[in-house]
């Protein structure tokens, strides 16, 4: 009697688990959840969208419902899982990869760096070659200031000087403390840049402006949105990255 009870309260959980998840707008799939639940938090309270966050063992095997897909994973990205959010976004669907999701620990990965359009040189981070760093601070600029990712519903808390094309610009942006930052990003292929960051390394005095840190493209019949930042919990606490991250969820191209 008590082992039937149990099979049909683990059958009632596991119906409304799928329910949570067809029902849901938007998956996250991660592997630190803590940060995770405050953007989702963050989504539901400012656009009402649900988000539904599983590990890479439990996504679902039929995305078509979902009309994005966040991807959170910092240690490995599993073969299959990598597979199948390609598809989905090939076919049409909208992936937003953030902060790690390109990360040296993904060039393990077959498909994923070329799916994106990116390499991470390697070398001397002076001559071009990637490198992370983190435990540190920087600022964020917006290097598209009409466009609705980086301006709807943002008001940001700072004028910025960076550099764009040679040109030393005053743009508006945020600071992050306690972060990490990529350096040399390589872009490959037509992606339309977002954001840039400014960071000075203490040790060497040198400052790095580059504008790898937020850009999307487009993959056959759907698009990719990456965002740099991402570090931990702090970053989706401050209301302008989620913002951005919203933004991202909620955009639709021409």
């Amino acid at each position: 009697m008590k082992a039937r009870l149990l099979k049909i309260i683990l059958t009632v959980v596991l119906m409304l688990s799928l329910l949570l998840t067809l029902n849901a707008d938007v998956l996250i799939v991660a592997d630190e959840i803590p940060a995770m639940k405050v953007l989702s938090e963050f989504v539901k309270t400012n656009a009402n969208i649900e988000c539904k966050i599983v590990t890479q063992s439990e996504m679902p095997t039929n995305l078509d419902n979902f009309s994005a897909i966040i991807i959170y994973i910092h240690r490995n990205l599993n073969e299959s899982v990598e597979k199948t959010l390609i598809d989905y976004t090939l076919k049409g669907g909208k992936l937003i990869p953030l902060h790690h999701s390109i990360s040296s620990g993904k060039g393990k990965n077959k498909y994923w760096f070329k799916f994106l359009g990116v390499s991470l040189p390697q070398g001397d981070v002076d001559k071009g070659g990637y490198k992370w760093i983190e435990g540190v601070e920087f600022d964020v600029v917006n290097l598209a200031e009409k466009h609705f990712i980086t301006t709807n519903k943002i008001k940001y808390n700072d004028k910025i000087s960076f550099r764009v094309n040679d040109d030393e610009k005053e743009l508006h942006g945020f600071h992050l403390t306690d972060s990490e930052v990529y350096l040399n990003h390589r872009l490959i292929g037509n992606q339309t840049l977002l954001l840039g960051f400014k960071y000075t390394d203490k040790k060497s005095g040198k400052t790095y402006m580059q504008s790898h840190c937020g850009w999307l493209k487009k993959a056959e019949k759907g698009l990719i949105i990456y965002l740099m930042p991402g570090h931990s919990v702090k970053e989706f606490q401050n209301p302008i990255y989620s913002q951005i991250v919203l933004n991202a969820i909620l955009f639709k191209p021409l």
